[in-house]
């Protein structure tokens, strides 16, 4: 791992204010320091215990990470535990004593209006979420989650959800469409329509998210904020994740990135944007578990991007915002007559010049239609200013940030532009450099905490490596 300043380095180069830490590392809070960068701190599952049962070693807890680094690390909020109903079941009831403990910690050093006190729960206890509007959660829990908004509701908080469209899509066995999970523009006929609320929804995440909304409001919780933790994409799988590929990676963060920034909301709350967390920033080559356990990260471990994200029409975000570096390419297999329509469509009404596919013509070999249909789709997505939705084509096209061209046969986009890295923020570690045992996600600020996008960095001890 690259040490701690140079993680902060990366956050710095790449303008994002906000990070969230999986466990409230000394040397990753001390190179924080005097940044202004937003921080969330976590008290990890394995420490869950012991402070939900002694309001003493709560407050040792929180002295120790939290007011040994005020005010020079800008500490805004902690999250106790992890997924602690699904994953750690047997310390569900002292979750909200914990929560209560670290509270009264901050309160005692005035600072609870300052830092805000939560803990991140998967999507997966929401039952039945779909439609929304009959979503609750998993009434087991209701023992432990009834106390637990009381409580975000008393202290201004709010709740922290993990969401992952991936897994969602991954589970449904083909029910929910690719295009769904990764927020593609969806004919009318295909969004999914809530029977109740005659809401329709374009994408996975706003339907997850309005679920969680509407399960607090079936407990009669309907003014706590909703702050997303997690979500990603994975960019690379085995055989058994075919869709976990570095274009889907691209297009979800990206397109998530967009959704946010562009203060769209949900169905249920339009308008409201959902900070969220990317996971993560780095890749993970040492976790345990499936390839794609390895690979949800933004970076490598020397700050290259594994991918460049696509932002037109967002603003500036990332110092790897290179829009000029994608390319939209006929889809992995299309079926060939939808692709030849296209293709027709794109040299006839979509006005593409397609005299380089012609016979003896640079872009003319391979002679198949794959490959014209590639050329002419990023000819018309780079005639249309790479706007969104101008590479669809009936679900056929797909973004890419690999140049597709070949031999002489340069795509529209490509001069001198091929596999570069703009404003040099690679921040390889120097050799003699000492692992800071951490592992992070990451954040971008548009404006106040609950109308920003966060982009989390996700930080992991080794010892769980």
């Amino acid at each position: 791992m690259p040490s701690p300043t140079q993680v902060v380095a990366l956050l710095k180069a790449q303008q994002i204010r906000h990070v969230r830490l999986y466990d409230a590392d000394r040397a990753m809070l001390l190179a924080l320091a005097n940044t202004g960068i937003r921080v969330t701190v976590s008290v990890p599952n394995d420490q869950l215990l012991g402070i939900g049962q002694s309001n003493a070693t709560a407050a040792n807890w929180v002295a120790r990470n939290v007011l040994a680094h005020i005010p020079a690390t800008n500490i805004t909020a902690i999250a106790v535990g992890s997924e602690v109903l699904t994953t750690l079941p047997n310390a569900a009831p002292v979750l909200v004593s914990a929560l209560k403990f670290i509270h009264s910690a901050l309160v005692a050093a005035n600072l609870d209006s300052q830092i805000k006190v939560s803990t991140p729960h998967s999507s997966s206890i929401i039952l039945d979420s779909f439609p929304p509007s009959q979503a609750f959660f998993n009434r087991s829990w209701e023992p432990v989650m009834v106390p637990l908004l009381k409580f975000l509701q008393s202290t201004s908080s709010y709740l922290m959800l993990n969401v992952y469209p991936y897994y969602d899509y991954m589970q449904s066995n083909g029910v929910i469409p690719l295009d769904y999970a990764l927020f593609r523009p969806l004919p009318p006929n295909k969004e999914a329509v809530d029977a109740n609320t005659l809401l329709h929804y374009t994408n996975v995440f706003d339907a997850v998210v309005d679920a969680a909304f509407f399960a607090m409001s079936y407990l009669n919780c309907t003014n706590i904020p909703l702050v997303v933790l997690e979500s990603g994409w994975p960019s690379k799988g085995d055989s058994s994740e075919p869709d976990a590929t570095i274009d889907n990676a691209n297009t979800y963060n990206s397109n998530l990135i967009r959704h946010v920034l562009n203060n769209t909301g949900t169905p249920k709350h339009p308008g409201i944007a959902v900070s969220t967390y990317i996971y993560e920033l780095y890749n993970e080559d040492l976790r345990p578990g499936s390839v794609s356990e390895k690979n949800w990260g933004l970076f490598d471990e020397n700050g290259m991007p594994i991918y460049i994200l696509h932002l037109t029409g967002s603003g500036t975000v990332l110092a790897n915002d290179t829009t000029n570096q994608t390319y939209c390419v006929a889809r992995d297999g299309a079926d060939p007559k939808m692709l030849q329509a296209a293709l027709d469509w794109a040299c006839g009404p979509g006005k593409v010049d397609c005299s380089p596919l012609l016979q003896g013509q640079p872009c003319s070999e391979p002679d198949n239609v794959v490959a014209h249909a590639t050329y002419a789709f990023d000819a018309y997505y780079h005639q249309m200013a790479m706007g969104q939705g101008t590479c669809y084509f009936n679900g056929v096209a797909t973004i890419t940030t690999t140049d597709p061209s070949h031999g002489s046969c340069k795509f529209p986009g490509s001069a001198g532009r091929n596999n570069t890295f703009i404003n040099g923020t690679s921040l390889a570690p120097s050799s003699n450099s000492t692992s800071s045992g951490c592992q992070s996600q990451y954040f971008y600020s548009s404006g106040a905490l609950m109308s920003s996008m966060i982009i989390g960095i996700l930080v992991w001890s080794a010892v769980l490596l």
